[in-house]
């Protein structure tokens, strides 16, 4: 459902008065929680806060470690060459209105990452962000993530699947996510990081991977 319809839903109702200062109260208190969780949230463990609720992630399988840090070298190596922004990996802490996140990977352009100090600890919303799916991940993957990255304006969203070895790529579009690209064969081409091309499959072999790499240092 859209912000739009949900406003005309709220509009309809004869006590939308009510309904918005219960809100509110709601999350003033989520406020509340939100400043503890950014008071125990650790370098060495990975944290969100999502709708309210703190959520500690657990450890990673090997195929999942495997795409993710393949991805990243992949992305990170063609910007750095290219000084076209910067980008973050795992516990990277983007900050949006309502919610905080650790995406997998994300990406921003220099306009935006020029601006970021090396201490700093919170970023805005990426300009590209990748998430790779896991059995308890993927469903906020899929619905809370996908529709905050939306309504935020982030304007590329990967989703790696380790299992199928797949890629789905979704673009922004009237500021609501398109799907651009889905498989497991042929090459993938990013949206927001300008000539960044590489075969799927180079995010699950290494082999390829190393390939491809020498290949964007070209």
């Amino acid at each position: 459902m859209s912000i739009a319809e949900i406003q005309k839903g709220i509009l309809a109702m004869p006590h939308a008065f009510v309904v918005l200062q219960r809100l509110q109260e709601a999350l003033e208190k989520e406020k509340e929680l939100r400043k503890h969780f950014y008071e125990i949230i650790e370098e060495n463990r990975k944290m969100e806060f999502i709708n309210g609720e703190i959520i500690f992630h657990s450890p990673v399988k090997q195929k999942h470690n495997d795409a993710n840090g393949r991805i990243y070298r992949l992305i990170s190596t063609f910007v750095d060459e290219h000084d076209l922004g910067w980008v973050g990996i795992e516990k990277t802490l983007v900050s949006l209105t309502r919610n905080d996140y650790e995406p997998d990977v994300c990406f921003w352009k220099q306009s935006k990452a020029k601006d970021f100090t090396e201490d700093q600890m919170q970023f805005p919303a990426p300009d590209l962000i990748v998430e790779v799916l896991s059995k308890s991940t993927a469903n906020i993957d899929r619905t809370i993530k996908y529709d905050d990255y939306e309504a935020h304006g982030v304007k590329e969203y990967w989703i790696i699947d380790p299992t199928k070895q797949t890629i789905e790529q979704y673009v922004l579009s009237h500021k609501k996510y398109e799907l651009l690209f889905k498989g497991k064969d042929g090459n993938i081409e990013s949206v927001a990081i300008k000539n960044f091309k590489i075969p799927v499959k180079s995010v699950f072999d290494k082999r390829l991977t190393n390939k491809v790499l020498t290949e964007l240092l070209k």
